[in-house]
């Protein structure tokens, strides 16, 4: 049985294509479905077994980023999502993707109810565009990451530095959640993180772009990394194979169960 996975987009989502083809790639086939559609038909969600949260400027950014779709979501699909959640369907948001998710709740506990953690300002207050280096935490939850190495990604926001209370940070961290860390902090995220999980490890939300890392040869520096390294699958697409194969574990368990 062929994964599939929901992409979510709205007005001014630019990302969702990319992430579409890096699920795709991976092995499980991507149907883009603007808001208003699921809103309408949240039943949908039953459908699919892995959701992705595309980047972006959903809404323009007004307000803060991620805000209103978030606020949308939380009114009209919190329980739908919450259910997925629960019969383990994968979920991941990358820069808006990941605001979302956070300013939702589902970011670090979907069962709390309120919003923990935000994205706020970059410390420099300028839009950061580059590579940058990522230390993976060995001893995450996070199901996206298990089995990566420290590696480069891309990323490109304004609103990427995590901040959260200190009580919240120490749960999360003591919590196996945090999954990745800038090695040099670009934009002043709190602790260095760049990416955490929900406490099953399913729900990751990060701000730099797998999805944009889906060839050897999207790599600023890839003529100088080796014959090795242009045979090798991009470590921005192993985010999305370990997921899918996650769910297909799943599905032939249920299967042999």
């Amino acid at each position: 049985m062929t994964p599939q996975t929901l992409i979510l987009r709205t007005a001014g989502t630019n990302c969702d294509g990319e992430l579409a083809n890096a699920f795709e790639l991976a092995g499980a086939p991507a149907t883009v479905v603007h808001l208003n559609d699921l809103i309408d038909h949240p039943s949908r969600l039953e459908e699919f077994d892995l959701i992705g949260f595309a980047g972006g400027f959903s809404y323009g950014d007004d307000i803060a980023a991620g805000r209103i779709f978030a606020n949308r979501l939380k009114h009209r699909l919190y329980e739908p999502l919450l259910a997925a959640i629960d019969r383990g369907v994968p979920m991941f948001g990358t820069c808006n993707g990941f605001q979302i998710l956070a300013k939702l709740g589902l970011l670090p506990d979907p069962h709390a109810g309120v919003q923990e953690v935000t994205l706020a300002d970059n410390a420099s207050g300028r839009y950061i565009d580059r590579w940058t280096p990522m230390q993976v935490v060995a001893d995450s939850k996070c199901i996206w990451t298990k089995g990566l190495e420290d590696h480069d990604l891309p990323m490109a926001h304004a609103e990427g530095r995590f901040t959260a209370p200190d009580e919240v940070l120490d749960r999360i961290e003591a919590n196996g959640q945090v999954a990745l860390r800038y090695k040099d902090n670009p934009n002043g995220s709190a602790r260095d993180i760049a990416g955490i999980c929900d406490p099953t490890g399913l729900v990751f939300g990060l701000m730099p772009h797998p999805e944009r890392f889906q060839h050897p040869t999207n790599h600023p520096q890839w003529t100088r990394m080796g014959e090795d390294f242009l045979t090798q699958t991009p470590i921005g697409l192993q985010y999305f194979h370990n997921a899918v194969v996650y769910v297909k574990d799943k599905q032939a368990a249920a299967v042999g169960g």
